[in-house]
């Protein structure tokens, strides 16, 4: 079977394996964190869980809804049309993959910090990190409008760029799965977290982003690979108080209940929450 051949395979059921691998993940990494808990849960795990899970599927109709093509889509139509970096250029098929993939990579990990710098984005985002739990459920747990925004801005990005379809479909894949396991409430092993994190994200590194100490929110913002962090100067090896000590989410809402669709979709308009801007870690 050709390359060809394989990637043509691969575009025509773009839907059906992203949707496999988001439900493999959530079951898979949902089933090991109940197994190796890192943390004991603060809130119920069923309502936290099922208010997550729901605004994933409002997330899902939003954008089928008002983005029917999507990022592959979109990068079909870059690649037929020859827009984009990548056509002026006349690399090996391979490399013009792995730099497909890393060239997203690097482009969501500057709109995470982009989000946590400008105050309107924060807001959005902040719902993200009000959850006072982190389990696998809060790895997509975002506001239908930062999804949206954060679709537009990965269009253009894609028309920019004009990397292989294959390639965005990869990336999608990644940011579809990976997420889900450095979210999740897993106790890894030391020596495996330690070898792992070399090339992904671990639950352990990103757990430090969601402290409520502002100084480790500002940290650790990668979603797929470590390296942005390490090299741009963002990286925290651990939280201060370590993993059990540490206290997730947001001060301003640590002793409400923000477990529910209607108060996550109205979070925008609360008070502005405390600024997580960007630093470098002390």
């Amino acid at each position: 079977m050709s390359a060809e051949t394989v990637e043509a395979w691969l575009l025509a059921h773009e839907p059906a394996i992203r949707g496999s691998l988001f439900l493999g993940g959530l079951l898979l990494f949902g089933a090991m964190e109940r197994w190796f808990p890192r943390r004991p849960l603060t809130r119920p795990r069923l309502r936290r869980q099922a208010a997550n899970l729901g605004l994933v599927v409002l997330n899902t109709l939003a954008l089928r809804l008002l983005v029917p093509a999507a990022a592959v889509g979109t990068a079909v139509l870059a690649e037929e049309r020859g827009w984009g970096l990548f056509a002026a250029v006349d690399w090996p098929r391979g490399l013009e993959l792995i730099l497909g993939v890393l060239l997203l990579d690097l482009a969501i990990y500057g709109q995470h910090v982009l989000f946590h710098a400008v105050p309107a984005l924060w807001r959005l985002h902040a719902m993200h990190h009000a959850d006072p739990d982190i389990d696998v459920t809060t790895g997509p747990r975002f506001h239908p409008l930062e999804i949206l925004l954060s679709m537009g801005i990965k269009l253009g990005l894609v028309v920019a760029l004009g990397a292989p379809a294959v390639a965005v479909l990869l990336f999608e894949a990644l940011l579809g799965v990976l997420p889900l396991f450095n979210h999740s409430n897993l106790r890894l092993p030391r020596g495996v977290d330690r070898w792992l994190r070399l090339v992904v994200v671990t639950p352990d590194m990103h757990r430090v982003h969601h402290s409520i100490d502002p100084r480790e929110t500002r940290s650790n913002f990668g979603f797929n690979v470590p390296w942005w962090d390490r090299l741009l100067g963002t990286w925290r090896d651990q939280p201060a108080l370590g993993h059990a000590g540490m206290t997730i989410g947001l001060p301003e809402h640590q002793g409400g209940d923000p477990q529910s669709i209607r108060w996550m979709l109205a979070f925008p308009l609360r008070r502005p929450p405390t600024d997580r801007g960007p630093r470098a870690p002390a």
